[in-house]
């Protein structure tokens, strides 16, 4: 069960080995950017591609939905980047069932444990298998992996890692799980950290934090569904930036309103709380990704100008 590129990397791992995969269930087609067409999920095309039965239920409640996977009679269900399974459903298998999840649990139980753990700094994080229970990512843990969150990594290539590993990872765990005396680890629910979705409309940036964390917070966020900020009309997504300091040659401004946009030379400069970012790529609606200096450029900010200024009729 699973949805996106990081549970079509768990399928892919899962076809080749051992095991016999009765079914996937999967979310339905999802509507594309630009007029009324839809694509099916990265997870339903892999299925399809290897004639495996696939499933798309509109909700997870449905009798239908339910009958189907109780006449497979399967061992365990196997759920990654998916909706929360009622517990009619998970508690269906002979084995139960189990979730692949993108962090070291307890630590970022939620919808979004790969963001919040560059958005907070975090050095280290990793996937976590547990069996799955009725209150979310608390099931007791089957195994952990950790792997390094690198300086300049993002949230797309943390992402592309993790789901890379996440196939191998799931094949140990099942192996685990096969062992009669193997015993799930209870977690320490003392140590919970939250990952809460993250929309477009909670992804602005606040300059008014120090550079260091405004930095992990674009970094979190890119690509999608991107930081972003305003520029008098124009909505930005801020897609990469560095923080400055003293050892960059550029004077550090440490009294002025947060967003304030310095002049210096062709570099995009922004005030942080007492310490500053350069821009390094950017876009805006409609146009090509640009650096900060095409920026300045086209735009022709002038010092003072800030970034951050929710205009009253701010481009959506």
């Amino acid at each position: 069960m699973g949805t996106p590129e990081f549970a079509r990397k768990i399928l892919v791992c899962l076809n080749e080995s051992k095991h016999e995969i009765l079914m996937v269930v999967t979310g339905p087609d999802e509507p594309l950017p630009r007029g009324n067409k839809t694509a099916p999920t990265p997870v339903k095309v892999e299925a399809e591609m290897h004639s495996i039965p696939v499933i798309t239920p509109k909700s997870l409640k449905s009798q239908g939905l339910y009958e189907s996977l109780e006449a497979l009679k399967a061992d365990i269900f196997v759920v990654a980047a998916f909706k929360i399974l009622p517990r009619k459903l998970f508690t269906l298998p002979k084995l139960g069932s189990i979730n692949i999840h993108a962090s070291l649990l307890p630590a970022y139980r939620g919808a979004a444990p790969i963001n919040w753990a560059i958005i907070n700094g975090e050095k280290e994080t990793g996937l976590t298998s547990f069996v799955l229970n009725e209150k979310v990512d608390t099931g007791n843990m089957i195994l952990q992996e950790k792997t390094a969150i690198g300086d300049d990594e993002n949230f797309e290539s943390l992402y592309s890692r993790l789901a890379d590993l996440a196939g191998p990872f799931t094949l140990k765990s099942l192996d685990m799980l096969q062992d009669e005396n193997f015993v799930p680890i209870i977690q320490d629910h003392s140590g919970a950290t939250p990952a809460p979705k993250i929309t477009a409309e909670n992804a602005m940036i606040d300059f008014g934090f120090p550079a260091k964390n405004v930095r992990n917070f674009v970094r979190g966020l890119a690509t999608l569904p991107g930081a972003f900020t305003f520029f008098k009309e124009k909505r930005i997504k801020i897609l990469e930036c560095r923080v400055i300091n003293d050892s960059n040659g550029i004077e550090i401004k440490h009294d002025a309103k947060p967003g304030t946009i310095y002049s210096h030379k062709k570099k995009l400069i922004v005030q942080c709380a007492h310490s500053a970012i350069e821009i390094l790529q950017l876009s805006i609606p409609g146009k090509k990704v640009m650096d900060g200096s095409s920026f300045k450029n086209g735009y022709r900010p002038i010092e003072g100008d800030c970034f951050g200024e929710i205009p009253e009729h701010a481009e959506k």
